[in-house]
This record gives structure tokens, sequence and C-alpha cells, in this order.
């Protein structure tokens, strides 16, 4: 989570992990598998921040690790997700 707290999401400005978008990280020896979301189907940022999240992982993965990135809609992203401290620094609520 500390390498995902890295990325961050261009059009808010902050941590992808503050925002809420990863929903799971597995770790074996062998892989890493996260799973995530984006706050939007349409996130313009979709691409790039997938990529970002591959970059991340790929610098803190042991040689020869396989890293999966599962992007799933369900269960929808909602402003709820976020920390508080960054919900309540937006303005955000539910």
């Amino acid at each position: 989570m500390a390498a995902l707290a890295d990325v961050i999401d261009p059009e808010v400005g902050e941590d992808i992990v503050a925002i809420g978008l990863i929903y799971d990280v597995a770790i074996d020896e062998t892989a890493i598998t996260v799973t995530m979301t984006m706050t939007s189907a349409a996130c313009p940022m979709g691409d790039l921040i997938l990529e970002e999240v591959r970059f991340a992982l790929a610098e803190i993965a042991p040689d020869g690790a396989t890293i999966d990135v599962l992007l799933v809609w369900e269960p929808a992203w909602t402003p709820g997700r976020m920390t508080p401290a960054l919900r309540q620094r937006l303005g955000w609520s539910e």
C-alpha cells in the first residue's frame, strides 16, 4: 500500500490509496495482484493511473514476480471510500 500511495490521480491531485481506489492487494512469492477501480468508468486518466500502478509495484517486486492489476467496477466507487481526512479536505460527503 505504501508503494501505491505514491501514485497520484492527476485529476484529483491525491494518492489513489487515500481516494479509495484500491480494493485489495495480494502478495506471494511469485506475484503481486492489485484489485482496484476508478472514480468513474469514463475516467480519462485511467490508463495513466494503471501504468503508474504497475510501475510502482515493479519497483518493489522481487525479481521475476508477475504484477497483475485487476480493474473492477463492482462495488462502485463512492466518496465514502476516501479517507475521512481527504473527504473533509475536499468537502465531500456521502
